[in-house]
């Protein structure tokens, strides 16, 4: 493992964590510059690959999920702890599902219906790249019904 501040390969372990069934993280000390650092070690499981809207494919990249997420809740009162749960939590049920291929549309939906629990405002803005709204009609329709489902999650 490099450091990342200066490069040398040697390490030492000081601290191994599990984090879930597929995850370790292991806290480390550069034998060079004694700076200390984090990484994590993730079971590679079956590769996913991803039927993009255009036909083609690509491998499955749980950064891109995280990416646009962090995007969505820019200057939100979200913690990029949940962002990560919500990653881990989509690549789970992906992974769970034991299919070869996906559609990003597919993966889409699994975020916004995890981000319209966490934020209403990141919510908006992800669906609006992701549904690519046309216009301001469209977006307005996407709000009404954010606050029909509110008003009847408030009755129950």
């Amino acid at each position: 493992m490099l450091c990342p501040f200066c490069e040398c390969k040697e390490s030492k372990v000081l601290d191994s964590r599990h984090i879930d069934a597929t995850s370790i993280r292991r806290r480390r000390e550069c034998e060079k510059c004694r700076k200390r650092f984090t990484t994590y070690e993730k079971i590679e499981l079956i590769p996913v690959m991803v039927i993009k809207k255009d036909g083609s494919r690509e491998s499955f990249d749980r950064d891109k999920i995280k990416y646009g997420l962090i995007r969505s809740c820019e200057k939100r009162p979200v913690p990029v702890s949940k962002i990560d749960a919500i990653v881990d939590e989509i690549e789970s049920e992906i992974n769970k599902k034991c299919i070869d291929e996906i559609e990003t549309t597919k993966i889409g939906e699994m975020v916004m219906d995890r981000l319209k629990d966490v934020d209403e405002v990141a919510y908006v803005r992800f669906a609006s790249v992701y549904r690519q709204f046309k216009d301001l009609n469209t977006f307005v329709n996407e709000l009404e019904n954010i606050l029909k489902e509110r008003s009847r999650d408030d009755e129950k």
